[in-house]
């Protein structure tokens, strides 16, 4: 286990390194001046351009701004952004929103996809099975701005169940409806998943043994072929994480969450390249952490798995 978790983490360094490398090369060495796009129409005397360019080291070559860019970034020292508010100050405001609505809508995909999907696996060909199948297509095919503008005006303006914008007091009950938004697309991958690894485990060789020794059906269901089909769900919900941390820029531009996403969208309109290859940076760890916490699952999931293999 030790030596597995070692490997992993030292896969982890090339991984952090390439991605950071080519975000940090997307944002300060192509064509472009971040400085004089600061500014607009209105340049500001040549002192106070070089002044800029000194603090945020653009008057270095682009592999000492990298590596310098590393070294603040594993002592917490992100430096300021354009506005000249701490960048470190700024993402632990809007983190912790972002990862209580990525932590809501990843039980809602969890908890009712894997529910829905082993109902609809098990009963394969039946009304169920038709209704969330087509339910499903429905949802993949829904744009998601589409469904939050829709549950904003159903569920947060006519029937009063939520509010229609969390603004700054985000918390756990006023986040509810935009991580149902946010959840509902993976919740259907989910589903469809769940669903076909259940059907395909059903006719499984052991699951006709454990019948045949007398085991009950929901130990059979349980034990046997809920067990052996969420290997694939939970890679998918593994991976998903990252996504959900970084891709809620719809979802939080409709409902006003004052996340992460808002964040990159505010950061990326003005330019503002340090904070976004520090948010960036961080959430490649997100999903790399949440990759590793996969990878522990498996063995756990399918005795077959050795983390010495």
């Amino acid at each position: 286990m030790i030596r597995f978790i070692l490997r992993r983490l030292l896969q982890v360094i090339p991984v952090f390194i390439g991605t950071t490398l080519l975000v940090y090369y997307m944002v300060f060495a192509l064509p472009g001046d971040p400085i004089a796009a600061l500014f607009g129409d209105r340049q500001p005397p040549q002192a106070v351009i070089d002044t800029l360019r000194t603090q945020y080291n653009l008057d270095q070559p682009f592999w000492v701004q990298y590596g310098l860019f590393l070294k603040n970034l594993f002592t917490f020292n992100l430096g300021n952004d354009f506005t000249g508010q701490p960048i470190a100050a700024s993402l632990a405001r809007v983190f912790p929103v972002t990862a209580m609505l990525a932590i809501e809508a990843l039980a809602i995909q969890a908890i009712f996809g894997v529910a829905f999907g082993v109902f609809a696996g098990l009963r394969r060909g039946g009304w169920f099975d038709s209704t969330v199948l087509v339910a499903s297509l429905v949802v993949i095919a829904v744009p998601t701005f589409v469904l939050g503008f829709v549950f904003q005006l159903v569920f947060g303006v006519q029937l009063g169940w939520a509010k229609p914008t969390v603004g700054a007091n985000a918390n756990w009950a006023t986040l509810l409806l935009p991580a149902v938004v946010l959840g509902l697309v993976s919740f259907a991958y989910v589903l469809r998943l769940t669903r076909a690894s259940v059907s395909e485990n059903m006719n499984a060789d052991y699951v006709r043994t454990a019948t045949a020794k007398g085991l009950s059906r929901p130990r059979v269901v349980l034990a046997h072929i809920l067990r052996n089909s969420l290997i694939p769900v939970v890679t998918y919900l593994g991976a998903n994480l990252g996504g959900l941390m970084g891709g809620a820029i719809v979802t939080e531009g409709i409902f006003n969450v004052p996340g992460v996403g808002n964040k990159l969208y505010q950061a990326v309109l003005r330019s503002e390249g340090p904070t976004i290859v520090s948010i960036v940076s961080v959430l490649v760890l997100v999903f790399v952490v949440a990759n590793l916490l996969v990878d522990l699952l498996y063995a756990w999931l399918d005795p077959r798995i050795r983390y010495d293999q």
